[in-house]
């Protein structure tokens, strides 16, 4: 229970924390230059990505990183847990049309 209420507030302040890339992060997960991965990490759908993506990319995973690691420490697990129930959860609310990573590989759309 105390997993699900840290991982809870680590997603709203995720959202809240990315004001700046906010629209660009919409616009590249509309346009499918961008996909949640089952890590929890953002990742480019195409690995031909252009240099404006991949510092998006960079940017929202190192703000994850930290965020991850905070409430990992703060609910005493190992930051891969708090990292692969933040994907679970961004998964649920993809919109359609986003782009998901699957174990196997693959990125489906939503």
């Amino acid at each position: 229970m105390k997993i699900k209420h840290i991982a809870n507030t680590l997603f709203l302040s995720l959202l809240l924390s990315l004001p700046a890339f906010a629209l660009s992060l919409d616009a590249a997960k509309s346009q499918g230059l961008v996909g949640e991965t089952p890590q929890g990490y953002l990742a480019a759908v195409s690995a031909n990505a252009d240099s404006s993506v991949k510092q998006l990319v960079d940017s929202i995973n190192t703000q994850r990183k930290a965020a991850y690691q905070e409430s990992a420490t703060k609910a005493g697990v190992a930051t891969d847990i708090i990292a692969k129930r933040m994907a679970q959860r961004l998964y649920q609310r993809a919109e359609s049309g986003e782009y998901l990573l699957q174990p196997d590989g693959r990125w489906t759309k939503q």
